[in-house]
């Protein structure tokens, strides 16, 4: 595995080259006036057709402190506000998501081919889901339903179990993490297999939900998701200076002050749950925690203090733009977002692959 290219400016130390840190800021504030006017793009695109300037006049009406004479009729409203925005919302969500989740586990095991998959997290996701999906009863409540909920669960176990499949004594090697995870997400994959093979009737919702898609989003799903997204993304910013450090190896990181131990598990932790809380609703969607943080990282270098937030904002620009064009593309047939994603993600990751063979990924 070739290493992460390190160096000063990685350990947080001052160095030459503002312009380039200048370059980062207007990347972010970029990024963010791209995210807004995406979101409005997005939410004005559908099957029923509404002015551009009714669509903008509805959303700005929503802002606080702002008030617009409403000329436009409820029907529209109730497409933008309750239709439309929440699904929007909630792609930005789980793209801002899945990116940093998978920034952070490329950085946590030094790995650059490193994502939501290769601890097991999907697979539980997937797991809980199918079980749900195989139940001979649907639970519903406080607007969530038990596939979700079993999804989020069985991502949470899994990591539970590989993470203590993995740890000797008080250490987590980052080997035998990534083979602990490897190995109980295949057999997860298996057992999802089997139980697809044995659902009947109920094939079509469980490939459905496992090729990822957004059509059945609504505000309840933002209002669970996004609690667990804003504390998870809160603690990785806050430890970006240490991941920056753990590119070396361990016994400098430790030197300089780093307890690697007690960072790779609450990073573990906080990029897990949020990849179980925007996987566990909308389903297995790939490729997104790879494209994005290594686009970043071509474009605007490895340094985590700029990569984890310009993957957070470009994730999400990126999942809104993939699903618009999912719910668009054949209308009025919807492709899975996961479709989308994954015709985009797979030429990429060829190139990765081809990139590591070079020895030039970091």
């Amino acid at each position: 595995m070739a290493p992460y290219r390190t160096g000063s400016s990685l350990t947080g130390r001052p160095v030459p080259g503002l312009p380039r840190r200048r370059r980062r800021i207007y990347a972010i504030i970029g990024l963010l006036a791209a995210l807004g006017g995406v979101i409005v793009f997005a939410t004005l695109l559908g099957s029923v057709r509404i002015p551009f300037t009714t669509t903008f006049r509805i959303l700005l009406d929503q802002l606080p402190g702002i008030d617009i004479a409403s000329t436009w009729q409820s029907t529209t409203e109730t497409i933008i506000l309750s239709m439309r925005l929440p699904r929007v919302v909630l792609a930005g969500i789980v793209g801002a998501a899945l990116s940093i989740a998978g920034a952070t586990y490329q950085g946590l095991f030094r790995n650059p081919l490193a994502d939501p998959y290769l601890i097991g997290v999907t697979q539980g996701a997937a797991l809980g889901a199918v079980i749900g999906f195989s139940l001979p009863f649907q639970w519903q409540g406080m607007g969530f339903g038990v596939i979700p909920m079993l999804a989020f669960a069985g991502a949470l176990v899994t990591v539970f179990v590989v993470y203590n499949l993995a740890r000797v004594g008080k250490t987590i090697p980052t080997t035998t993490l990534i083979l602990a995870g490897v190995a109980l997400g295949a057999l997860c994959s298996s057992i999802v297999s089997y139980l697809i093979i044995t659902s009947g009737d109920k094939m079509h919702g469980i490939v459905f939900w496992l090729m990822g898609s957004f059509s059945l989003s609504d505000w309840s799903e933002v209002r669970f998701v996004l609690p667990y997204v804003i504390t998870g993304v809160v603690v990785i910013l806050l430890y970006a200076r240490s991941l920056n450090v753990m590119q070396l190896d361990e016994e400098q990181a430790q030197q300089l002050g780093v307890d690697v131990e007690k960072v790779k598990r609450i990073l573990l932790a906080a990029a897990t749950l949020i990849t179980a809380a925007a996987v566990s609703f909308v389903g297995t969607i790939g490729f997104v925690g790879i494209i994005i943080p290594h686009t970043v990282r071509l474009i605007w270098g490895p340094d985590y203090r700029f990569l984890l937030p310009l993957s957070l904002l470009s994730g999400a620009v990126f999942l809104i733009l993939a699903d618009l064009v999912a719910r668009t593309a054949l209308a009025p047939m919807e492709i899975p977002v996961g479709v989308i994603t994954a015709i985009c993600g797979a030429p990429f990751f060829l190139y990765i692959l081809r990139r590591k063979r070079k020895a030039v990924f970091f």
